[in-house]
């Protein structure tokens, strides 16, 4: 490949031909052509600006709401992880947040700032880089309520600011173009006691240890719940629930406490995870006519 030859110079870290299984929840994939891990923003721009405009790239934060297939990712994965991405403060009652910081932080700091309305993101696994994308929510609420503006950087280095009118967001979907890394967020929350926002948080967080499977290989909810219809049940009632499915490794299945996360427990491939939502697709729509869409983002090459 003649452009991993002649790589832009940063200051962060830039590694060929990278095992990508690594940085994801679900613990499999291939190798990217290139991984880089910007060291700032600023790293970010010059970096896609000196790099050439056919070379693909693909944001990638902690991995959690992701399949990446066996084959690997084509062109760049660029990951913006470490203390520079995850800052998260508090001004009143707004709270602004590094793309790469885990929404669970964002939780946990509004509580200590006395910010009611962001509790939610205490149940969501993934980063915030992850919850502009896909408008991420549970328990009744949703990125779209809390947030005020996010920054970003296009493809071809430009900084960019959109307010959240400007994403159009609906459920698990925004109209953002697609090509903007995300950066930071700004939020707005409603006051209120810290006791009283922690103890919210500590029962979202009790709920969501009790109901899911958060200590396997996971990557949270497959599928988006179709309207009217919950996906889990969709699931269980098809018989998937438990069912160990292989394709080319160890095998996937669902997940015994909730059958709307899919786990590899123990050698699956990302065939095996990509193969088994799809015949639970295919099946749930030949019993009951309702599609299931993904929810988990499936990327890169075939094995």
């Amino acid at each position: 490949m003649y452009w991993t030859d002649n790589l832009p110079s940063v200051r962060g870290k830039l590694l060929l031909n990278e095992e990508l299984g690594q940085y994801t929840w679900f613990r499999v994939g291939g190798k990217a052509d290139a991984l880089f891990i910007p060291a700032d923003e600023d790293d970010l721009v010059d970096f896609l600006k000196a790099l050439p405009a056919e070379v693909p790239v693909y944001p990638l934060g902690v991995g959690s709401n992701v399949i990446v297939r066996d084959g690997g990712m084509a062109g760049v994965v660029i990951r913006l992880a470490g203390r520079a991405w995850g800052q998260v403060t508090t001004d009143g009652l707004t709270i602004t947040a590094g793309s790469g910081a885990l929404d669970s932080m964002v939780a946990r700091a509004s509580a200590k700032a006395g910010i009611g309305g962001l509790e939610f993101y205490a149940g969501i696994p993934g980063s915030i880089g992850g919850a502009l994308t896909m408008n991420a929510g549970c328990y009744g609420s949703e990125t779209k309520d809390v947030l005020v503006s996010a920054r970003g950087v296009n493809r071809k280095g430009e900084k960019v600011e959109m307010t959240v009118e400007q994403f159009g967001y609906t459920y698990r979907h925004s109209n953002a173009p697609i090509d903007i890394i995300w950066t930071e967020a700004t939020y707005q929350g409603t006051a209120d006691a810290p006791e009283a926002v922690a103890e919210r948080i500590k029962a979202i967080t009790k709920r969501r240890e009790t109901t899911q499977p958060i200590r396997e290989k996971t990557g949270g909810s497959t599928f988006k719940n179709p309207e009217g219809h919950s996906s889990w049940k969709l699931v269980d009632q098809a018989g998937w629930r438990g069912k160990l499915f292989k394709m080319t490794g160890g095998g996937a299945k669902f997940s015994e406490l909730h059958s709307n996360f899919m786990i590899n427990p123990g050698e699956a491939t990302a065939a095996d995870l990509e193969g088994l939502g799809e015949v639970v697709r295919q099946d749930v729509f030949s019993k009951t006519g309702i599609q299931l869409s993904w929810e988990i983002k499936r990327i890169g090459r075939p094995g």
